[in-house]
């Protein structure tokens, strides 16, 4: 056999993924060389006798090509090109020869990849159009050459890139050259399984890059009961998990799986499948079936049928596809993949429940199903798993609200959305950027009106952007929206840049359900005006339209004081995103009046009034006194034991509880205080609990005002508590302050000494 490709030894191989998943390149020179190369940018790695190790950082590229050779070697694949710059003839000339960047192969493929990537900060759209046709004309004579090595060996041609965007005529273009394309999602999504699942992984990269082509030398038959249920076909048998795992596929919910049909699987979970391993290798078994559909093109399943039948179902040999990819397993993940790497895959029998070219959204809605009995899918997951399942519903009203939470996913997926990285999708876990849940996403969609009112019949009134139907109208309003929070994150760099901890308030699911329901507002005054129409013209037609109405919103953020994003910040719970839509509509309206959104002119009423706020001012400061003032009269007076001593227990109660409400609401990253939970008035329960002459030691000094010295009662001495909460009332809701409120607000911001009249003084 003719050596072409100069492959690593697979002793070597270990070691080799290590230095590959490095981020710098490390080189051994003599120590009289140290200075040449730090002139290059190497900096000293270790100091040996006569030598020296040198280190750099990888450039981009390299780095990206080194993490794609290492994917195919922990995947499994023992045969792999030794340096960057393997070189395949094609042709029968010297110079027909190409550098491939990464080769790799194992018993019956082999793969040859490409790789491109970009060092820019956001990913620049390619068309390739000259590599892809460059690939076109090498093809035949580099598979001729890898033959002579590797014979009757499977050739896939693969384009890797990493932080490029792909246009749908590029996707296209690779589709129809037989190249497979896999981005950097799809690199980290096999190195993920790898190392979940070890070499087995590679099942699921074949199944991806092979799908429907044969695999040889597999028995397929298997006994089987053919039958009925739920008036879909099925087939009831025990098989090998070796032999399953060849035809086995799991649509895991993540970018690497292909967009043809629904993905809904959870990534499998590594100390799950650990568990199962070893209950495996210690004799376990496990009696419930595997739930599979049968992918044979609509063809159906060879079975030869034997004479006997057992009620409605019929005994006979079934012959399963023997195909990569042609078995999606629905539920029993772990228990399958869980004989990977066992003796006892090649022995041990599994049950299975086969269904046969179940549609994508039937299989879905199996897995939903099965998952609801068992396992709570979480509400984030399920809004990503119901984007695809109500796609096609025959409800209409279902099937719009798979739009937005299709354009909430896009947003979140797509390379050329600003909001890519930052919205949760599936079970991805919430970081300090990644904080916004599909939830708010779609609720902005929704409450922007740009699709529409709906019920199970059909369309009740047209939104702004939609168009007829799902499939014409989720690109242009995908599109529209990625340039509308382009500009806000290009315009707002500073809370672009902040995470939730870090006084950022805008780029949060509050912040940004209330911008896409601005954003509504601003399309539907366009559209009244007849400066825009939504559904004909091109998305940045509108984008420039709405871009003079945001920017009033920007220069308003732009200016906040400390004090106005702390208020932002502490308006949790549902309540919050209407907030904030007031605060940015009337930013807006205060530079075009003849801006006027459904109810903004009724709220600007109710916040002009003459004493507001600085009413507003006063309440927060005597409030923020009364909270720190009287837990620390109450600890030095009980110590570790003040909540119990101090505090009615209702009152402790009731506000634990709020707390809980709110914990829930403001995510792990933040610790809510039930002390914080207290509403004014519970301070006149706390001050009012014991007996007078705890009152006489606590608070007698501090809070009787010089008007109520000679109150006939200790208890009535507190009655001003009683009056600030009405006053604070009419502050948060919306009322209006008269002048004899507004001069009580004085003599208690006085009396406490709390400087001025109030903050904005």
């Amino acid at each position: 056999m003719n050596e072409i490709v100069d492959l690593i030894s697979e002793r070597s191989i270990r070691n080799e993924i290590t230095n590959r998943l490095s981020p710098h390149i490390r080189e051994k020179i003599p120590a009289a060389r140290q200075a040449e190369y730090e002139n290059l940018g190497w900096v000293l790695d270790k100091r040996l006798k006569k030598d020296v190790w040198m280190r750099k950082v990888k450039s981009h590229d390299v780095a990206f090509e080194d993490t794609v050779w290492a994917m195919c070697a922990k995947l499994g694949f023992q045969q792999l090109n030794r340096g960057h710059n393997t070189r395949i003839p094609y042709g029968k000339q010297s110079n027909e020869a190409k550098q491939i960047d990464v080769l790799a192969a194992d018993e019956e493929v082999v793969l040859v990849i490409e790789c491109k990537s970009s060092g820019a900060d956001d990913a620049p759209t390619y068309a390739f159009k000259t590599e892809i046709e460059s690939i076109q004309g090498y093809r035949a004579g580099l598979i001729g050459s890898i033959r002579e090595q590797f014979p009757d060996h499977k050739v896939r041609f693969i384009f890797a890139t990493n932080n490029i965007n792909l246009s749908k005529d590029t996707v296209g273009r690779i589709e129809s050259a037989d190249i497979a394309h896999l981005d950097e999602e799809a690199v980290d999504y096999y190195h993920e399984l790898a190392k979940h699942l070890g070499s087995a992984a590679k099942f699921q990269l074949l199944g991806n890059l092979f799908r429907g082509q044969q695999i040889s030398a597999m028995n397929s038959a298997v006994p089987a009961i053919q039958g009925k249920m739920g008036g879909n076909l099925y087939y009831s048998f025990a098989i090998e998990p070796e032999r399953l795992l060849k035809v086995a596929y799991v649509l895991h919910r993540n970018n690497a799986n292909v967009k043809w049909m629904p993905t809904y699987q959870r990534i499998i979970k590594k100390s799950r499948l650990k568990k199962v391993s070893e209950f495996v290798e210690n004799g376990g078994f496990f009696p419930n079936s595997l739930v599979l559909n049968i992918d044979n093109g609509g063809k159906p399943l060879r079975f030869d049928r034997s004479e006997k039948k057992a009620g409605a179902t019929t005994l006979g040999i079934l012959h399963l596809p023997r195909k990569y990819r042609s078995a999606y397993v629905i539920d029993g993940q772990h228990r399958l993949y869980g004989f990977a790497h066992s003796d006892r895959a090649a022995t041990e029998l599994v049950p299975v429940v086969a269904f046969v070219d179940l549609p994508g959204e039937k299989q879905l809605e199996l897995f939903m199903q099965i998952n609801e009995n068992q396992q709570s899918v979480p509400k984030n997951l399920r809004n990503t798993l119901n984007a695809d399942l109500l796609w096609t519903s025959p409800d209409k009203k279902k099937q719009a609200n798979a739009l937005k939470l299709k354009i909430a996913q896009l947003l979140g997926e797509q390379k050329s959305s600003p909001l890519r990285g930052r919205i949760i999708i599936g079970e991805e876990q919430t970081s300090e950027r990644r904080c916004i849940s599909l939830d708010a996403v779609h609720r902005g969609i929704d409450r922007g009106r740009f699709i529409g009112e709906f019920t199970s019949a059909g369309p009740k009134k047209f939104g702004s952007f939609y168009r007829t139907s799902n499939d014409d109208t989720y690109e242009p309003l995908t599109e529209f929206l990625g340039l509308c929070f382009e500009y806000l994150r290009d315009e707002l760099p500073t809370q672009w840049n902040m995470g939730r901890g870090d006084g950022g308030f805008v780029f949060t699911n509050a912040g940004v359900e209330a911008l896409l329901r601005l954003i509504g507002d601003i399309v539907d005054h366009l559209v009244g005006e007849g400066k825009a129409d939504p559904r004909e013209n091109k998305p940045q037609e509108v984008f420039v339209q709405v871009r003079n109405l945001l920017a009033p919103l920007v220069a308003h953020v732009s200016n906040f004081t400390n004090d106005e994003v702390g208020e932002f910040r502490s308006w949790l719970g549902s309540g919050g995103p209407t907030k904030y839509l007031r605060r940015f509509q009337s930013a807006v309206a205060d530079e075009d009046p003849t801006f006027a959104p459904e109810g903004l002119s009724e709220w600007i009423a109710n916040q002009d009034k003459q004493f507001n706020l600085e009413s507003y001012a006063m309440v927060s400061d005597i409030e923020n006194f009364l909270k720190v003032d009287i837990r620390m009269k109450l600890e030095d007076e009980f110590g570790a034991t003040w909540y119990k001593d101090g505090v009615p227990k209702k009152v402790y109660q009731a506000a634990e509880s709020l707390r809980a409400e709110k914990q829930y609401e403001a995510g792990p990253d933040v610790e809510i205080d039930w002390w914080d939970c207290l509403f004014l008035i519970n301070y006149r329960d706390i001050v009012t609990h014991g007996n007078m002459a705890l009152w006489n030691k606590l608070y007698d000094n501090d809070y009787t005002l010089p008007s109520d010295k000679k109150a006939s009662s200790w208890r009535d001495k507190s009655g001003w508590i009683v009056e600030l909460n009405e006053v604070r009332k009419k502050v948060m809701h919306g009322g209006s302050v008269n002048e004899d409120e507004y001069g009580f607000l004085q003599v208690l911001h006085s009396h406490f000494d709390l400087g001025g009249t109030g903050k904005n003084d």
